[in-house]
């Protein structure tokens, strides 16, 4: 093994992290199958700690436990800069990043990649590999996007479709300027800041809340407008409308696995059982399985198993 567990263990306690020793779920190998040069390999896959990523954390591991690996399971690292940290020092192997996240948050650039996915991708890849030795594998169909979000209701009696419209009706009624947001969001480059320079929101009131709660608070009053991802399930349940970001202020946000350049030179098998993951993925399926966690509470470990299942990627029996 690369390290002991106790050793890792130790080493986590320090940076704040929460180790879990193993896999808890059942996995056998189905389209997915064995790789002798895995096996017996130890391999820690983290994530972030919001519920999509959480569910991308378990298919990772089950993909690479399917193909021989014995893995660490670290999901549920508190935040974007925790998870991106463990990956570069080592702490962890395997993360899910998005391409937009990764050219704002970590490259530092203030704009998107004009041109799409594609060139979003291309040249994220491109600046991770050159600046911090991090590969990009096959990235993803599934693109979580951020956006503003009202009620229905609220939507419909002001007319607000766009952003362009919120922008608008907020600058006639500034007492409606109040925004419940993540607290990483209100912060981070590719969050409110590129909202407020793109669009030039009137002075506004932030109410900062876990993600898991602006769905209800937005439905419930709190306040007028919210932060959303736009693959939550919480948007159908909670009967919101997502408003169109028309100026483009937020990037791309396809999600790919990231792997430290060192370890994929090591270990380049993990690349076909995470991409074929990967390439499997829509924004309709995720809103269904982060539907089934954050709305039927359904555990996210099972609904990833069940997903993997359903796909033919591996067996539980």
């Amino acid at each position: 093994m690369k390290r002991l567990v106790l050793v890792l263990a130790l080493l986590l306690s320090g940076c704040g992290l929460d180790l879990n020793t193993a896999l808890p779920y059942q996995v056998l190998p189905g389209s997915i199958g064995p790789d002798e040069s895995l096996k017996g390999v130890e391999i820690t896959v983290g994530s972030k700690d919001f519920t999509e990523n959480i569910l991308l954390g378990y298919l990772a591991e089950m993909a690479l436990s399917a193909a021989g690996a014995d893995i660490v399971d670290l999901t549920d690292l508190k935040g974007s800069q925790t998870a991106r940290q463990a990956l570069l020092t080592g702490e962890i192997d395997v993360v899910w990043e998005y391409t937009g996240t990764g050219w704002i948050n970590y490259q530092g650039n203030e704009t998107p990649v004009p041109g799409g996915e594609q060139a979003q991708y291309d040249a994220t890849k491109k600046a991770d590999l050159d600046r911090f030795g991090v590969e990009w594998l096959a990235y993803s169909p599934l693109n979580d996007q951020y956006a503003f979000a009202v009620t229905e209701a609220y939507g419909k009696q002001h007319g607000l479709r766009t952003t362009s419209d919120l922008t608008a009706f907020l600058a006639q009624n500034p007492d409606q300027a109040v925004f419940c947001l993540e607290t990483e969001f209100t912060s981070r480059q590719d969050g409110f800041p590129a909202a407020q320079r793109t669009y030039g929101f009137p002075t506004t009131e932030v109410k900062n809340f876990g993600i898991g709660t602006i769905y209800s608070a937005i439905a419930g009053g709190t306040c007028p407008v919210g932060e959303v991802f736009t693959t939550d399930g919480r948007i159908a349940a909670q009967k919101l409308r997502v408003l169109e970001d028309d100026k483009k202020a937020f990037p791309q946000y396809n999600v790919a696995p990231t792997v430290r350049a060192e370890f994929l030179r090591r270990h380049p098998q993990v690349r076909g059982p995470l991409e074929t993951v990967s390439r499997a993925l829509t924004n309709e399926q995720m809103i269904e399985l982060c539907r089934q966690v954050d709305v039927e509470g359904k555990d996210a470990g099972v609904v990833a198993r069940d997903w993997m299942v359903s796909k033919g990627f591996i067996r539980t029996d």
